[in-house]
């Protein structure tokens, strides 16, 4: 038996999203800047996926930009936003607990002469309100926080965040990476106070190599990628019509289905850290069940390295990870463990299991059974 919990990694393309690639690929071939018909056809697909993306999100069509996925996003939000923002301010806010794809753009605005200022956590990884307060201020100009944590699955209270930056920071322009949110949530960025909104296809059935920025409409913002004018000069390159149809496609049904999907994923979740709970030196990171997403659960397994146990559920067909899958073969420690006080035997035994709609309780109770062959065995190796 196969058991694939690494949904947070990469998810598998839905059949309908295969067929709309394919059809992109070798019928509606075209260039979508080309005048005739074949680029006629191939604009009216992303047309269609901006009207898609724009109905789920309540907001306009062209507030999305295609990117090639969620780290072009993030840069283009980002560096885009403080390039074009600077003589407003030049005070940026971001979190501990921010994926490589946000912490290094920020990183870089640092070394070009903006004052960063990172956010604590607490134990289950949620910005704290009155440190957030505290750091605003009348020249910063962007706020950056994560939705959904890639490696402990907690959850920001977004909305609040949105109203205390608008409030205390008028200027400040507001983004959330949603990239583990979006599928999972109902997101309204006009309704929660979001100015920019990074998403990535891969993580909700859709191909890999795609993704999209939302941009509001008042946000100044300036472009990354320069050359034909594409998407009104705001992203240039020549658009890659199968897979931002393949993520329009994913997006409509993942959507179609959300309350029936978060409620089967829940359930999975629950089943998974009730089995893991019973286990003995096995912790629980992040948010309560019910309170964190529904599809992550981060676990250590103290007294076997993270890496030993990985490879050895591999060989039995259980696929987990062992962190963000963008930062697997780094060395270093997670930022986002150490931000929530994990010591050092809990960093080195940590484990992500991450599911999505597609996922079976079978393959859940597959990998627990195994779990408890596995850890005594491979705790008496590791006092060898």
């Amino acid at each position: 038996m196969e058991a694939y919990l690494d949904n947070s990694a990469a998810t598998r393309c839905y059949q309908s999203v295969c067929d709309i690639v394919m059809k992109t690929m070798l019928e509606d071939y075209g260039n979508p800047s080309a005048m005739h018909q074949k680029g006629v056809e191939a604009e009216k697909y992303l047309r269609d996926t901006q009207e898609i993306l724009g109905k789920i999100l309540k907001v306009k069509p062209k507030e999305i930009f295609f990117t090639s996925g969620g780290t072009e996003s993030n840069n283009l939000a980002l560096i885009g936003t403080a390039m074009a923002n600077q003589r407003t301010g030049k005070h940026v806010i971001t979190t501990a607990i921010e994926h490589a794809a946000v912490a290094a753009p920020v990183h870089h605005l640092e070394e070009l002469g903006f004052e960063v200022t990172v956010l604590p956590v607490d134990t289950q990884g949620v910005v704290r309100m009155d440190v957030l307060r505290e750091a605003l201020r009348e020249d910063t100009i962007l706020v950056s926080v994560m939705y959904v944590n890639n490696e402990i699955g907690s959850v920001q209270p977004v909305e609040e965040i949105a109203s205390l930056v608008h409030e205390k920071s008028p200027r400040a322009v507001f983004h959330v990476d949603a990239i583990q949110a979006f599928g999972k949530y109902k997101i309204h960025p006009r309704k929660q106070g979001i100015d920019l909104l990074s998403v990535s296809s891969h993580k909700f059935h859709g191909p890999k190599g795609v993704g999209f920025l939302y941009v509001s409409e008042k946000v100044k913002i300036q472009p990354q990628i320069l050359g034909g004018g594409q998407q009104g000069g705001m992203r240039s390159g020549t658009d890659n019509v199968p897979g931002i149809a393949g993520m329009g496609v994913a997006a409509r049904e993942v959507y179609d289905h959300l309350d029936e999907n978060v409620e089967k994923m829940y359930e999975l979740k629950q089943h998974l850290m009730g089995g893991l709970g019973q286990m003995e030196r096995v912790v629980l990171n992040g948010m309560p069940c019910m309170e964190g997403a529904p599809h992550i659960v981060s676990a250590s397994f103290l007294g076997v390295r993270s890496e030993v146990l990985l490879h050895a559920l591999e060989e039995r067909q259980i696929y987990v990870s062992a962190g963000s899958a963008c930062s697997t073969h780094k060395r270093s420690a997670s930022s986002t463990l150490t931000a929530v006080g994990m010591g050092k035997e809990q960093l080195e035994t940590t484990l992500r299991f991450s599911f999505c709609d597609t996922t079976t309780m079978e393959e859940i109770d597959y990998c627990l059974d195994n779990l408890r062959e596995l850890l005594p065995m491979l705790r008496r190796y590791s006092r060898k």
